[in-house]
């Protein structure tokens, strides 16, 4: 937007100066040429007055340009020029100007006692441009001066406007990046100021509504315990021991599901949080190295030494830490090696897990699919968690075999 505008001040800029400035640089001609000739005629009234006097080749001298006089006798006192028919003409009695080779030529006549006289003032080329070519120079040094003035201030006035919308649209990132918590600053023009107001009004209903909704699920899930307790003592009711046991661990494993929705609904109402990624997956990956090693697998863990603070909370990334791990435990073959890298990125961290396994199917990337009967929300729980923080998850496949997966997470 600043460059279009300083084009359009540029092209406004020029054209007026153009219209202003060629018809000034004509008329400076003008005037330099009329002040010469004027100035010529001027000299030739002060020889004519010597004409038919003694003292008329002083006269001649005493002018400071090449003057002829043309006597009636055909005698000629003065600068040696030809009799051309411009001074025939002038010897009838008229005054002249005549175009000639390197300039021009004012004729005047005058009465002698012999009869009429004619008096040649040659006026150079030079003269009749004297100053011209500076004043032009100076008339150009001027526009374009008033064209970059233009232009710096085109951009300045670009700058009040571009400045307040370049933070309405880093606004939008934040928000649309999950930080509910970014306003604008209203400034610029009454247009943009306006849209700020409203682009701050539209955050805090989005803010609202979240909540509200958040509250909801929260809401609904402690409903949920009503029931839950109604299976609770009809489990305790059945006479099979057996079979009490195993309906009472499965009403276990649903209030715990539902404790974890709660806790996960009033802790994304509360803002987004941050975490030391190598202390979680130094842990997660030492509660997994277990089963690696009943498994007979071979599993290498490199992680920094200093702490690597990223955007996401700890229970978000242990979470996508054990979706990662589990579905290497899940879906390839006992004996199967891995690895867990944890490294920092110009972005703020990357973890990459990575087995040598059978090989990853691209499909299973999306939200349910799954290669191992599950519900296939293990890979999506790890790039929802990567996207939260701003990052992304990528999968591929090493030159050896198996599969890679890469999280990016965003500094905190």
């Amino acid at each position: 937007m600043r460059r279009w505008l300083a084009l359009l001040v540029a092209a406004t800029t020029s054209l007026i100066l153009i219209a202003l400035l060629v018809p000034m640089a004509l008329l400076i001609r003008a005037v330099a040429e009329n002040s010469a000739m004027g100035r010529a005629t001027a000299a030739a009234e002060s020889v004519a007055l010597a004409v038919g006097t003694p003292d008329l080749a002083l006269a001649v001298e005493q002018v400071s340009r090449p003057v002829t006089v043309f006597l009636p006798d055909g005698r000629a006192v003065g600068a040696q020029a030809p009799r051309t028919d411009a001074v025939r003409l002038a010897a009838t009695g008229r005054s002249v100007t005549a175009a000639t080779s390197g300039g021009r030529e004012v004729l005047a006549s005058t009465q002698s006692p012999g009869g009429t006289a004619v008096i040649r003032v040659f006026v150079p080329d030079a003269e009749l441009t004297k100053g011209v070519r500076e004043a032009w120079l100076a008339l150009l040094v001027l526009g374009l001066a008033l064209v970059v003035l233009g232009i710096v201030l085109a951009d300045r006035l670009a700058l009040a406007v571009t400045r307040p919308v370049d933070g309405l649209a880093r606004v939008s990132h934040r928000l649309a990046g999950g930080d509910l918590t970014a306003r604008a600053e209203p400034g610029g023009p009454p247009e943009v100021r306006s849209v700020a107001l409203a682009l701050n009004h539209l955050a805090g209903r989005i803010d609202e509504l979240l909540a509200a909704e958040r509250e909801s699920v929260a809401d609904l899930s402690h409903r949920l315990r009503t029931p839950l307790t109604g299976l609770r003592l009809d489990a305790e009711s059945l006479r099979d021991p057996e079979e009490a046991a195993r309906v009472q661990a499965r009403v276990d494993a649903l209030e715990r599901a539902v404790s974890a929705v709660i806790t996960e609904a009033r802790r994304r109402s509360a803002g987004r949080d941050s975490c030391d990624a190598a202390t979680v997956v130094r842990e997660r990956a030492r509660f997994w190295s277990v089963l690696a090693e009943d498994q007979r697998r071979e599993m290498s863990v490199a992680l920094p030494d200093g702490p690597l603070p990223v955007a996401v909370g700890a229970e978000e990334l242990a979470a996508c830490v054990d979706a990662l791990l589990g579905n290497v435990f899940a879906h390839t073959p006992e004996g199967v090696s891995m690895s867990v890298r944890l490294a920092p990125h110009p972005s703020g961290a990357v973890l990459a897990v990575e087995d040598s396994g059978p090989g990853f199917d691209p499909a299973l990337l999306e939200r349910g699919n799954s290669g191992g009967g599950s519900t296939g929300l293990g890979l999506d729980i790890a790039r929802r968690t990567a996207e939260s923080s701003g990052g992304g998850l990528t999968v591929s496949t090493p030159a050896g075999g198996g599969t890679r997966v890469e999280v990016v997470l965003t500094a905190a």
